[in-house]
């Protein structure tokens, strides 16, 4: 690595240590589980944000415990498995997701709030024109104002919270509208649709009823070049047809990876116990590019949270040619910008990573076998000082 790069990046890692400490719940009694989401303790939003001054390193690790903000250590950068990048936008915004929008416009959104493992008020949303500078949407799906099912409060270690997991947003072409689909922790998942065509909504939940979509965590939706929306979530084992007014789904198949990595270092803990036969163990992906279909999950590369994916010739299957994309990158989302470059969303989960918990993005290319890769970045996503690439 560059010697300048190097004092650089140690200057920064230095300047983040700050030393840990937790937000610890209130000793109060629990209240009654209808008025959990009433008596919050901290903040269920993240608010604008603000733009990063200097490196922006450092950042929260939030969990069952609490909230620290002990710095990672980046040794991802350090040993060049990352280029020096820096996040887009100061805020606190776990599980990024970023997309270019119908009007041209991009938009991101993700799980906000001061700890997503005590609660969260909703899906919030900000919107860019060049992916550097950010205005605030605002909250643009309530549990509290617009929730159906999702008010109820559900047990997470111990506790009745309410909280949102892992929001998406997706422009749908075919019907010119926007879709979020979410997760409501520990399980449950819904689809939402914008009755206006615009990302602001206002959204409804499509589902008879107001229903649930299905269980489970991490969904995300998928428009194919014809039209058909296609549905995958948490660990990526299977894929769903949605119905044309994504009201439910109209075929779901079981899909099969060929040649897994039995690698134990390549894989979270729960995936080895499984045998190691799959794409993952959260954060399911599903996309399109250069005619060719990649559908993955996160999986702890190595100790890294990547999201690693497997490629095919038809959107069922079967996958082959499993592999780590962008190390440190999982749970987000892949994109192409304006130009038709293609970037992977970044939010930062392991200490490898350069930060935690705050929204970026990794500009990314494909080799000759289509596996995902780093890519040269543009010079606005590095951080002060780092030598052109």
């Amino acid at each position: 690595m560059n010697s300048a790069l190097s004092l650089t990046i140690a200057a920064i890692l230095m300047a983040v240590a700050i030393p840990a400490h937790a937000q610890s719940p209130s000793p109060a009694a629990t209240p009654p589980l209808a008025e959990v989401h009433l008596n919050p303790n901290g903040s269920g939003i993240s608010g604008p944000g603000k733009p990063v001054v200097g490196a922006g390193w450092g950042g929260w690790t939030s969990g069952a415990s609490g909230v620290s903000t002990r710095a990672p250590s980046g040794s991802a950068v350090k040993a060049g498995l990352l280029p020096p990048i820096k996040p887009l936008w100061d805020l606190h915004l776990r599980d990024t997701i970023i997309i270019l929008g119908g009007d041209g416009n991009y938009y991101m959104t993700g799980s906000s709030g001061d700890n997503i493992w005590d609660f969260n008020d909703g899906v919030e949303l900000w919107r860019s024109a060049d992916l550097q500078n950010w205005d605030y949407l605002g909250l643009v799906w309530s549990i509290r104002r617009d929730g159906t099912w999702e008010k109820q409060p559900r047990d997470l270690h111990g506790k009745p919270t309410v909280t949102v997991w892992a929001p998406e947003i997706h422009y749908l072409k075919k019907l010119n509208t926007y879709a979020i689909v979410l997760s409501m922790a520990p399980t449950g998942i819904t689809i939402l649709k914008s009755t206006t065509g615009k990302p602001e909504g206002p959204y409804v939940n499509p589902v008879p009823g107001g229903a649930q979509l299905c269980r489970g965590i991490d969904p995300t939706v998928f428009e194919d070049d014809d039209g058909k929306v296609y549905f995958t979530n948490a660990a990526g084992s299977t894929i769903s047809l949605m119905k044309d007014d994504l009201s439910g789904f109209a075929k779901t198949q079981v899909v099969k990876l060929n040649n897994p990595d039995h690698d134990p270092t390549h894989h979270a803990a729960k995936v080895v116990a499984r045998g190691m036969n799959g794409f993952g163990h959260e954060g399911a992906v599903l996309f399109k590019a250069n005619g060719k279909y990649y559908h993955g999950a996160v999986d702890n590369y190595q100790g890294r949270y990547s999201e690693c994916v497997a490629i095919a010739d038809n959107v069922w299957g079967p996958y082959d040619h499993w592999h780590e994309t962008v190390p440190c990158g999982g749970g987000t989302n892949f994109f192409q910008d304006k130009s038709g470059n293609w970037w992977c969303a970044f939010f930062g989960n392991d200490d490898q990573s350069p930060w935690r918990e705050k929204p970026g993005a990794v500009r990314v290319e494909f080799d000759p076998t289509g596996k995902i890769k780093v890519a040269t970045q543009p010079p606005w996503n590095l951080i002060p000082g780092a030598p052109a690439q």
